[in-house]
């Protein structure tokens, strides 16, 4: 079977797992999706990240954070589909909740968040949102 999103494939593992009160949970690799747990492990939504090998294709393995028994992550969120891509200008509000969330964009100079976006001026295709 074919993927057509990883993302929202990696999102969905990542939520599950965080549900079920895993410890780790294995995603698809890609270079997106590194970059991507690389913004989660610097925001602290993840503990640790690292390229796992297995027999036929490669994977990330994603240690989740917790707080006690909650987990760092309430919800994960893909926003910007295949079917429907999500744009932001470098003037749009992009922030999550009121600053609590985080929104992950990808812009000309790679997959940043949304507030090194602001920052930086930029403005891209919203990836998703964690809080």
């Amino acid at each position: 079977m074919s993927r057509t999103d990883l993302i929202a494939d990696a999102f969905t593992i990542i939520r599950n797992a965080t549900r079920a009160n895993k410890e780790e949970a294995f995603i698809p690799y890609s270079n997106s999706l590194s970059k991507i747990c690389e913004i989660l492990k610097d925001n602290e939504y993840i503990a640790n990240f690292k390229e796992a090998e297995t027999k036929s294709f490669k994977q990330i393995k994603v240690y989740l954070s917790y707080d006690g028994k909650k987990s760092s992550i309430t919800q994960i969120k893909r926003v910007s589909r295949p079917s429907r891509r999500i744009y932001k200008k470098k003037d749009d509000n992009l922030s999550v909740l009121g600053g609590y969330g985080l929104a992950i964009i990808s812009t000309s100079s790679g997959i940043i968040t949304g507030i090194q976006a602001k920052t930086k001026g930029l403005g891209g295709e919203l990836i998703g949102m964690v809080w």
